[in-house]
């Protein structure tokens, strides 16, 4: 049985990332990227700069700061994928699938830049007052009520990703990452064992998915910077102990890029299969072009749309251009024997760790695997609970978090390697729709960024004026504007219109 959904899964998954789809996901990331003038590019600094600033700044009464909508996003996408994900993706794929990572990154962040200005401009307050959005909100308030059966159906996948991408997969992949530690020091792990950090892990996540997107912000924004510092500096480490090797490592990447059989023994033979492994996982650890992080950014008290786009930048820059980097890294420099062709989980990355800091060092990673994991867990119980609230309304969040809980249960007694498949297959499914929307909202991105941008200039030049800045919230859904009315490019930035900023909304 288990055999013939594996082979249904891989069927899926081939379906769902063929060419089309990665041509759309790609596609979409090279057109957000021209069209805003490489963002991602020209306003790093300035993405740094304003993380920089809101760490310094104390936390504001109430609601969700930029920061913890941030760290609730990054909860969600630094994952087990950063870990067990990139050894998977350079054993079938080969070391060049890390190029092609890095690629959908680089577009990845234009994405997810266009996700989180689209989803603080059409978000919407919620019973509580906290603010709702995400893609299915623009969707339906950007595109239309008509389109409305469109955010729907991103919800239902939205749901069943939930229970699968940001929840057992996780799980899973942290308990195999347990016993791995716990065999390593003589125990022998067992379903009791499995079923008992199950129940552990399901009974913290229920407590804190309970109280909502402010609980899950103030443990991420806590949670986040801490683990992931600790696997930066254990990787650089042991990159730094085998040095020699890094040169062979990066050559292999850009060489396997272009020719896999070459680097692989033969083992992987195509092209098509090294991009679209590399592009699937480095989609699945970022979230680029699925709109989840969105929806946490859509919570936050933030000044405009575009300044919380900054945040998307970063999210991406830091989950795969250095967390996954980090990890192939440690890999390919470590001299472990890699089993191209087929899949290999966070035991490949563990065997590197271990051969060169020995045994102990499964403890820390089975630690940091569980972190890891709860933290994805976390952000992903919000990401469902949105979802389902969409669908079904408000009454439903606590069915799902009690649901989520037991799902945590059910993942520790999985083995991982099928839920991985279905992991990527639900990612291809959510990503169309939230593309699509993209695509057809994108003139929206462009105003936003232009007026943003050239206000932001104009500050900076002393010239700008106290001109009021429209409700964001009572502007007509775009499919109502006819051509003449969509601002025109200005200010020699696309999309710039006549809209103006207040002074204090001015980023510093």
């Amino acid at each position: 049985m288990t055999e013939k959904i594996a082979w249904l899964l891989e069927g899926l998954n081939r379906l769902v990332w063929g060419f089309p789809a990665l041509l759309l996901i790609l596609g979409v990331g090279g057109y957000l990227s021209i069209r805003t003038g490489f963002v991602q590019l020209r306003k790093l600094g300035l993405t740094f700069k304003t993380i920089w600033q809101k760490l310094r700044q104390p936390p504001e009464p109430g609601g969700v700061s930029p920061f913890q909508a941030l760290c609730t996003a990054l909860a969600a996408t630094v994952g087990t994928g950063n870990i067990a994900g990139v050894a998977g993706a350079i054993a079938i794929g080969g070391p060049g699938a890390v190029f092609w990572m890095w690629v959908a990154a680089f577009l990845g962040m234009a994405v997810k830049y266009g996700e989180v200005v689209l989803a603080v401009r059409y978000r919407e307050p919620g019973p509580d007052g906290a603010y709702l959005g995400g893609p299915m909100y623009y969707i339906r308030n950007g595109l239309g009520h008509a389109w409305g059966w469109l955010g729907s159906l991103y919800c239902c996948f939205g749901v069943i990703a939930a229970f699968g991408v940001g929840n057992s997969t996780q799980v899973s992949t942290a308990v195999a990452s347990i016993n791995q530690a716990l065999a390593a020091f003589g125990h022998t792990p067992g379903f009791r064992g499995n079923l008992v950090m199950g129940l552990i892990l399901g009974l913290l996540v229920g407590l804190v998915v309970l109280g909502g997107a402010r609980r899950i912000g103030s443990v991420a924004e806590y949670l986040i910077p801490v683990m992931s510092l600790g696997y930066i500096l254990l990787s650089l480490g042991a990159i730094a102990c085998n040095r020699q090797a890094l040169p062979g490592a990066l050559e292999a990447i850009f060489a396997g890029a272009a020719s896999p059989r070459a680097c692989t023994g033969g083992a992987v033979g195509s092209l098509f299969i090294t991009l679209r492994i590399g592009v699937s996982r480095g989609v699945f650890t970022n979230e680029a072009g699925m709109g989840t992080a969105s929806i946490a950014h859509a919570g936050a008290k933030t000044r405009h749309p575009c300044e919380q786009g900054l945040y998307g930048i970063f999210e991406v820059f830091a989950d795969t251009i250095v967390i996954c980097t980090m990890t192939a890294l440690v890999i390919l420099t470590s001299g472990v024997s890699i089993p191209y062709g087929v899949d290999a989980g966070a035991e490949l990355t563990v065997t590197a760790f271990v051969s060169v800091y020995g045994s102990w060092v499964t403890v820390f990673l089975a630690v940091s695997m569980a972190l890891f994991a709860f933290a994805t867990i976390l952000g992903w119980g919000l990401y469902g609970t949105r979802c389902a609230e969409f669908l079904f309304g408000g009454k439903s969040s606590r069915l799902f978090a009690l649901l989520h809980a037991a799902t945590t249960i059910l993942g520790a007694l999985i083995a991982p390697a099928l839920l991985w498949d279905l992991a990527e297959v639900v990612n291809g499914l959510m990503a169309i729709p939230n593309l699509i929307a993209l695509l057809a909202l994108s003139p929206e991105i462009l105003r936003l960024t232009g007026t943003y941008f050239e206000q932001t200039e104009r500050r900076k030049s002393g010239h700008a004026g106290r001109n009021s800045y429209e409700n964001l919230h009572q502007r007509k859904p775009l499919r109502a504007l006819s051509h003449a009315e969509v601002p025109p490019s200005g200010g020699g930035r696309p999309g710039a219109g006549p809209e103006n900023l207040p002074s204090e909304h001015w980023p510093a």
